[in-house]
């Protein structure tokens, strides 16, 4: 047994220790009380923007490269031989059909002319004695006061008066003719450019070599070449009723610039060529262009948006939805009805400004996932929040 005086030591020792150790037992309990009490609580699904698809009328145009090129030409060129006397006109200017050009010494021309028709004149006095002759000798005849040969002599005579006569005038009109072509005459109006010759120059009726070129620039010519391919695939969408023709009559183009500005006025489209080009299998086709001002030059290289027609019931989905697939295939997430994400495969038919046109796997009420891509993935669940972008009625392809 301790001595009293031991049992009082760690009877005093021990009672201080007695309130710290309940201390410590009533926060470790009430540690672990909130650790069992703290529900675990499920993440929120993932925001993801949507819009709505909508089928809807889309007037769709093709891009085609091209060149402008002038309504009517036409190169000046002698009709005859001869010394140029005088030019009239200013080049580059505008000139009207008809009006004088060039001037051909006219001197010989002017002598055979006035040579033709003294010609003519006499003959035609020959041709007056033997018709009055052959006129009496028909008389004679018939009392029998002429033989039959001099009748027979004053008809041939006749007949051989009248063929030199016409004779005579073919050549005063042939002299005429030449005559008159020693004043060159613009053919058509327009804008003339430089002249190749000065006066005193010689010139001849079968150079190769141009006096001049005349064009006319309003309206004007734009050529642009379109592959046979899609020239069928637009032939068949038009007859099937796929795709409805804006004017039944003529199709409407527009034109950008060298510069990439809009040029003001619209054109049609008048010509489509027969054949294809064996080398590169396009089609040429022609339109025409309003060009008061001269704004368009011939050669000047354009791009022409053709309008091929409207989709009454278009499926236009933003390219920022759609992604590709190891495959290449274009795939799209859609948020049904449920909230579950679903992956669709895509059929696309073009490119339209910053969509794609879709002609398989997506339908009217669609709700296509277009933000937040990255935050979801098919068979889990999103909420949907609706994103509003650019409507876009008028399409042009992108090739």
């Amino acid at each position: 047994m301790l001595p009293a005086t031991t049992r009082n030591l760690r009877g005093a020792g021990a009672a201080p220790k007695t309130p710290l150790l309940i201390l410590l037992s009533a926060l470790l309990l009430t540690g672990c009380g909130d650790r069992t009490a703290a529900p675990t609580s499920a993440a929120p699904p993932p925001e993801v923007g949507v819009v709505e698809i909508e089928a809807k009328p889309v007037t769709l145009s093709t891009e085609l490269a091209g060149r402008t090129a002038a309504y009517l030409i036409a190169e000046v060129r002698p009709q005859v031989r001869g010394i140029i006397l005088e030019r009239r006109f200013e080049e580059g200017s505008e000139i009207e059909a008809g009006q004088d050009l060039y001037r051909i010494d006219p001197a010989t021309y002017q002598a055979a002319y006035d040579s033709a028709k003294a010609t003519l004149a006499r003959d035609e006095a020959v041709l007056t004695t033997a018709r009055l002759k052959a006129k009496r000798y028909d008389e004679l005849i018939k009392i029998k006061a002429v033989s039959q040969e001099a009748h027979d002599d004053a008809g041939a005579a006749l007949k051989q008066a009248q063929a030199t006569v016409a004779m005579d005038r073919a050549a005063v009109e042939s002299a005429r003719i030449d005559l008159g072509y020693t004043r060159i005459a613009a053919p058509i109006a327009g804008r003339i450019g430089r002249s190749s010759v000065t006066r005193g120059a010689l010139v001849t009726a079968d150079q190769t070599a141009a006096l001049a070129t005349i064009q006319q620039l309003d309206p004007i010519y734009v050529d642009v070449t379109q592959s046979s391919t899609d020239l069928l695939r637009l032939k068949r969408a038009l007859a099937s009723g796929h795709l409805q023709r804006v004017d039944q009559h003529e199709a409407s183009v527009e034109l950008i610039l060298e510069d990439g500005t809009h040029y003001g006025r619209r054109g049609q489209l008048k010509f489509s060529e027969v054949s294809v080009d064996e080398r590169t299998g396009t089609v040429t086709l022609r339109a025409v262009f309003p060009n008061p001002d001269h704004e368009l030059l011939p050669g000047m290289y354009v791009r022409a948006l053709l309008t091929e027609g409207v989709r009454q019931q278009a499926i236009l989905a933003p390219q920022q939805a759609v992604t590709r697939d190891a495959q290449g295939n274009a795939t799209a997430l859609v948020l049904n009805e449920q909230d579950t994400v679903e992956s669709r495969e895509l059929d696309i038919e073009r490119a339209i400004a910053n969509q794609w046109l879709v002609t398989k796997g997506l339908r009217t009420g669609d709700r296509l996932i277009v933000d937040g891509l990255q935050k979801v993935h098919p068979g889990g669940q999103a909420r949907a929040v609706p994103v509003k972008l650019a409507d876009s009625r008028d399409a042009v392809a992108q090739d």
